[in-house]
């Protein structure tokens, strides 16, 4: 038997899913994100897997939240706190950004990786930072977790490193990335699902992996979700609905527009097309329980309006599909009955992500021809029902939901089946 492990990284926890070749899902893991670091996390995981399938695994790859970065140095120690996916401080550097490159391009944005590089370079902890290659790094957080494991820093993977800068068209860092002074901290970039190297021996050995297990270069967590669903046929869609509302589109065409905060990332011969919203389950559970969720959705009728006109997000600011750091929520007028005011929120939600599709289409994409459900959301039946309403294409769960799932399957596409 071979095994191999995908291990996703999200904005609290960490899920882990350990798959053979015939796609078999052998064993889960989850972890609390809060109580323990990164890499606490990262080992703790593997070590729970039972020995008997833990020492079968021969491949290992990592997703993690798209734009969440950390300089570190040449032992791979944290320069100062890790910046997180939404995190926009980038926002004071943005006229630099502006500066360097091209109009539209999607690196002209308060939270891409481009961005929290130029603002990490302002701190005082990195003033003094000469950029020189092997001396400071700057990497994802899925090319942080990967080098713990593998030992090799300054490797990332052409989805992570979208929002630098790379060119994934021509797979090459472009000349006026290249013509900045911080270009050696950049890390080389291979194609999501490489082999990059065997687990460290020491590693191996507190682990109780086997020695020539290969770490894989790894993805984000919303390109892993949308290769769990196993979708391959242009016009095909997954959307997230997790803390956030994620769309990703498999087109024939690239689409690129910083505007309305679209951008396309490389899936073979194929482009995934999308963004993400501000909107999502992190706003559902600020005003409800898991359990009210479940109890009040069933009193919704999917089928009736709530005359409700609400933008539902929790602080001013959206990218996708309006790219406005100012936009203001719309959560008023707000009804007596909490039922009410969930199904305007849910409706809302179902607006925006039709709203996305719809915005795709206008800006060239593949016609839509089905969506694929992921995330928390995916087991709201009630949801999904007025979602079809604003959307008029078939609506279904996901054939695999999660993102460490897709991540496994990323890691063993070289791998023979059966």
């Amino acid at each position: 038997m071979i095994v191999s492990l995908g291990i996703d990284f999200g904005t609290s926890g960490a899920r882990l899913v350990a798959i053979d070749t015939d796609r078999n899902v052998l064993w889960r893991g989850t972890s609390d994100l809060l109580s323990k670091g990164w890499r606490e996390t990262l080992f703790a995981m593997i070590q729970a897997i039972p020995i008997a399938i833990k020492s079968q695994v021969k491949r290992i790859a990592i997703d993690g939240t798209s734009s969440t970065v950390l300089l570190c140095d040449r032992e791979g120690r944290s320069i100062g706190a890790p910046i997180l996916y939404h995190d926009r401080r980038g926002e004071t550097v943005l006229e630099l950004v502006k500066s360097i490159a091209p109009a539209g391009h999607s690196v002209i944005s308060a939270t891409s990786s481009l961005a929290k590089l130029l603002w990490l370079l302002r701190q005082p902890e990195a003033i003094e930072i000469v950029p020189t290659a092997g001396e400071v790094y700057f990497l994802h957080q899925a090319d942080w977790l990967a080098y713990h494991l593998h030992g090799k820093l300054g490797i990332s993977d052409y989805h992570n490193a979208l929002k630098l800068g790379y060119d994934v068209e021509a797979l090459r860092y472009p000349d006026w990335l290249e013509r900045q002074p911080y270009s050696p901290l950049l890390p080389q970039v291979v194609k999501p699902g490489m082999p990059v190297g065997t687990v460290l021996p020491q590693v191996a050995t507190e682990l109780g992996l086997a020695t020539d297990c290969i770490v894989c270069a790894g993805t984000t967590d919303s390109i892993a979700a949308f290769i769990a669903s196993g979708m391959e046929e242009p016009g095909v869609a997954v959307t997230s609905l997790g803390s956030t509302l994620v769309i990703k589109l498999l087109s024939q065409t690239r689409v690129e527009d910083v505007n309305f905060g679209i951008y396309s990332h490389r899936l073979g011969d194929l482009w995934l097309v999308g963004g993400a919203s501000n909107t999502g389950g992190a706003v559902l559970r600020h005003f409800f329980s898991d359990a009210e969720l479940v109890s009040l959705s069933q009193e919704i009728d999917p089928n009736r309006s709530s005359n409700l006109d609400y933008y539902p997000l929790l602080t001013p600011g959206d990218r996708f599909p309006i790219n406005d750091p100012h936009l203001a929520p719309r959560l008023t007028p707000r009804p007596e009955r909490a039922v009410d005011f969930l199904h305007g929120l849910l409706e809302g939600i179902a607006s925006i992500e039709a709203r996305g599709y719809q915005l795709l289409a206008q800006l060239g994409a593949t016609p839509l021809t089905a969506i694929y459900t992921a995330g928390g959301g995916a087991q709201n039946p009630i949801w999904t029902k007025i979602r079809q309403r604003y959307i008029p294409v078939p609506i279904s769960i996901s054939p695999q939901q999660e993102a460490a799932y897709g991540t496994a399957l990323l890691a063993q596409r070289e791998l023979p089946r059966g």
